[in-house]
């Protein structure tokens, strides 16, 4: 696993991934771990924990939607400059349930400009579709980063 969070205090790496991983609290909050990373890519896991699971029993989809966009901010943001959300959408394939281990694998389709396409899928084990996730990304321009007011 990446960053600090996985490596009892150690930081790997300073890098614009490995800089927001350490920022990222909600993240961190759910147990969300940055397992593998690349250019335009990147693999988060989570399990879905009871806190997690909503009133059909099954993981409440804004769970699973927040793991997704926890890889795509990775993947977009592996190129640096700080890069943000501009909009995304998931399809929900098959339910999570407690206790399962999900992964959410981000893949970099296409960057033009300032914009970027990707696509996410959240799988339980090797090859269950629990979700597929379409993010577009925006990069942000230099005058307004995370920390500034609106």
């Amino acid at each position: 696993m990446i960053g600090r969070r996985e490596t009892g205090g150690q930081s790997v790496g300073n890098g614009p991934v490995e800089e927001m991983w350490e920022a990222d609290r909600a993240s961190a909050a759910l147990g969300i771990e940055l397992v593998d990373k690349g250019a335009g890519s990147a693999t988060c896991r989570m399990t879905v924990t009871g806190a997690m699971v909503n009133g059909h029993g099954t993981a409440h989809g804004g769970y699973v939607f927040l793991l997704a966009d926890t890889a795509f901010a990775c993947a977009c943001n592996s190129h640096g400059p700080v890069t943000v959300a501009a909009g995304a959408d998931i399809t929900f394939v098959s339910p999570a349930w407690e206790g399962d281990e999900l992964r959410a694998v981000a893949q970099e389709r296409t960057r033009y400009g300032r914009s970027g396409l990707y696509d996410v899928t959240v799988l339980r084990g090797e090859r269950e579709i629990v979700a597929e996730f379409r993010g577009r990304s925006r990069t942000a321009t230099p005058s307004r980063t995370a920390g500034e007011a609106a």
